[in-house]
């Protein structure tokens, strides 16, 4: 079973879920916790940070405070009553300087459970348009690519290995910028593979002021073209570039003194190094998995190209360092 925690008043959330909820990059929360001690998370076996929902309504209001201006010194140490007495001015702001239509996002359900409440909870559906509800599976994919929703959710009692396949395939049909599953029981694995940059979990009963965040918080994103599908790229079809260097000559250029203070050809060939093993992950993703050869397959392309150009880039820095290989 997952790590993540049954009981809503303990830390459930990893900290991938919490940077989605709140809009916060992970490396700046770390940063955050470090330098400023906005928060406490628990940590987990293995050392992986864990937060309750307090750590991220505390979060989430550090975050709004910090994009209106406030220097994070000045605010990541206030109560939460402090942080709410900061907040009202925005409020008032919202009221009355932005329309309803700015501030709503277009939801699309998959499930029974979450339409319920929000019909008895009118309230925590402030902001959201439920653009489509659905208990079938079958009629939700034929009808979501129409909705242009901002964000699917979709509800599953359990995960499954094979449901993570489902998701990202209703996540591309729907053309969403995210999708947020909520479920009962899950393998850890399929939990694991769904907290990525476009998808998000929660577990169940997922309290309806996330949801509303996580829906406004996908605003934001990208929403895929109907024709921008990695599978017709023209490029894939075109020969991928050999490597400049090895894995040793990329040690090496890491290593080695410079004649002028520069730290170029150092980070270049850690660039380098981080591209070369991503090159490879998704080679081993493409031919691991079916449902998401295409899309492995273009990054695997994409990321080669980008490490041709990496290198070229490199090939003028050894040149000017005199930089022997």
């Amino acid at each position: 079973m997952t790590d993540i925690l049954q009981n809503a008043d303990e830390a459930n959330y990893r900290i991938g879920a919490v940077s989605r909820l709140t809009g916060i990059p992970t490396d700046t929360l770390r940063m955050w916790e470090r330098r400023y001690e906005v928060v406490e998370p628990h940590r987990a076996e293995g050392g992986n940070r864990l937060y309750t929902r307090d750590d991220i309504t505390r979060l989430a209001m550090i975050k709004r405070l910090v994009d209106a201006g406030h220097a994070i010194g000045t605010v990541a140490n206030l109560s939460i009553e402090q942080l709410q007495e900061r907040m009202a001015p925005l409020a008032q702001e919202a009221m009355s300087g932005v329309t309803g239509e700015q501030e709503r996002c277009r939801l699309a359900i998959l499930g029974e459970v979450l339409p319920t409440r929000l019909a008895e909870q009118p309230s925590e559906a402030q902001g959201l348009d439920i653009v489509g509800a659905y208990g079938q599976l079958s009629v939700f994919e034929s009808e979501v690519a129409s909705l242009d929703a901002d964000a699917i959710v979709l509800e599953y009692p359990t995960l499954h290995k094979d449901t993570v396949a489902e998701v990202r395939r209703l996540l591309r049909r729907s053309r969403a910028a995210r999708a947020l599953v909520i479920y009962g029981f899950g393998a850890r694995e399929a939990v694991e593979q769904l907290e990525t940059e476009r998808t998000s979990t929660l577990r169940a009963p997922a309290g309806l002021a996330e949801v509303r965040r996580f829906c406004l918080g996908a605003r934001s994103g990208a929403r895929v073209p109907p024709e921008s599908s990695p599978a017709s790229d023209e490029s894939l079809s075109l020969p991928l570039p050999a490597r400049q260097y090895s894995n040793e000559d990329l040690a090496r250029i890491a290593s080695v003194s410079t004649s002028i203070k520069c730290e170029c050809p150092h980070h270049l060939a850690d660039l380098l190094m981080g591209l070369v093993a991503f090159e490879s992950y998704s080679a081993e993703c493409e031919n691991r998995s079916a449902d998401d050869a295409a899309l492995h397959a273009y990054l695997h392309a994409t990321t080669a190209r980008s490490r041709a150009l990496l290198e070229e880039a490199l090939a003028r820095v050894v040149e000017a360092e005199n930089i022997e290989i």
